[in-house]
């Protein structure tokens, strides 16, 4: 598989101010250039978060005149999608405002810019759609739902099933990123409600209740397990404006409980040291991991401890690796997962720290008969 030749320098500038700067979490997925043999590629292919998926787009400049605004073509699944006639049904003001109006390919912003409009425009799109069904209880959720700031709402048409509407609803007024010490997230970290309503047909009986489930963007399932926060049941006749009290205020004691663990778990590592020395390494921000070397005789290993986000609640796992002994294909032999040894989540932090050490002490001569045993011969 031949590689592809790197970017033309103006359109690179473009795609890395995106991918640096934007707020959204754009993804690339393929990178081409559009001639054989090209110097250059001049094309890649989006993919822009909305509604809790992605809207796929293939963005498309010229390498030999790199300074003019690129094409952008959907994939087909958005036939019907005109952002240019959206632009346009607006009047003259709205096209003057538009990325495309004075393009300038020396300022790397451009194409964030351009990006964003499109995003803007597909979610007017999606409204639209949406707004035209002639679902009552699906134009009521609308009506209630959408001047919640940050809402996302779509249309889903697949050919095996009915149409289905997707509600993206971002709770808890609340900024985890502040809220989590020194945290490093580059993007604003959300928790959603993904709700789904099937659209009704015309004169059906009373209307299924919709699918719920809560989403969150990828660190925030670092601090604390989302997808374990218990749903309440969807009522007959319940509206969202109904639902989401309830869930919000889990939400908040969860994220409070969440916030709190992580200070657990830190005292918990500061208190290995006293035992073990000072951790070979450790995690800073979330206290997830820490690392320590020790010694029995002559015999060093290493111990990883995995502190989870329900702790003390939940005990941490030990990992155990030589640091003497390999396998045949030299790679560091290790335990299996430890998870079995004396714990309370009573016990106060240093009394933990010290009953792993003493249950180490034994358990280490175990582990170095382990080893010995499973060194190839």
């Amino acid at each position: 598989m031949s590689m592809e030749p790197p970017l033309s320098p103006l359109i690179a500038a473009q795609l890395n101010h995106l991918l640096a700067y934007s707020p959204l979490s754009v993804k690339v997925e393929q990178i081409w250039a559009g001639s054989r043999n090209a110097r250059f590629s001049d094309r890649f292919t989006l993919s822009i978060p909305f509604c809790l998926d992605y809207v796929k787009c293939d963005v498309i400049y010229d390498a030999l005149h790199p300074s003019v605004a690129p094409d952008v073509v959907f994939s087909s699944e958005y036939d019907d999608f005109d952002p240019l006639g959206d632009i346009a049904s607006e009047g003259e003001a709205r096209v003057s405002k538009s990325s495309l109006c004075d393009w300038n390919s020396k300022d790397p912003s451009r194409l964030m810019a351009l990006v964003h409009e499109l995003r803007d425009l597909y979610m007017h799109y999606q409204r639209r759609r949406v707004g035209e069904l002639d679902d009552a209880r699906i134009k009521f959720e609308m009506n209630t739902m959408l001047p919640r700031e940050g809402i996302e709402v779509c249309l889903v048409s697949l050919p095996d099933r009915l149409e289905e509407v997707k509600f993206a609803v971002p709770l808890l007024d609340m900024d985890l990123n502040k809220l989590v010490p020194a945290c490093t997230w580059r993007h604003q970290q959300k928790i959603y409600l993904q709700i789904i309503f099937p659209v009704s047909r015309r004169n059906s009986s009373a209307p299924a209740a919709p699918r719920v489930k809560l989403v969150s963007t990828s660190e925030v399932k670092t601090l604390f397990s989302v997808e374990d926060v218990k749903l309440p049941p969807w009522l007959d006749g319940m509206c969202l404006a109904e639902y989401l009290p309830a869930i919000e205020d889990n939400l908040k004691l969860q994220v409070v409980e969440a916030i709190a663990s992580i200070g657990a778990r830190r005292r918990f590592i500061e208190a290995l040291s006293p035992l073990f020395g000072r951790p070979l390494e450790a995690d800073p921000v979330l206290c997830r991991r820490a690392t320590v070397l020790c010694a029995s005789g002559a015999f060093t290993f290493l111990v990883h401890f995995s502190i989870p986000t329900q702790f003390p609640k939940q005990q941490p796992t030990l990992v155990m690796q030589s640091s003497q002994h390999f396998n045949s294909q030299g790679t560091p032999i290790s335990s299996p997962l430890i998870n079995d040894y004396p714990w309370s989540p009573r016990w106060d932090t240093p009394q933990m720290a010290e009953r792993i050490f003493e249950f180490l002490v034994d358990e280490c001569l175990n582990f170095k008969k382990f080893c010995i045993e499973a060194i190839p011969q």
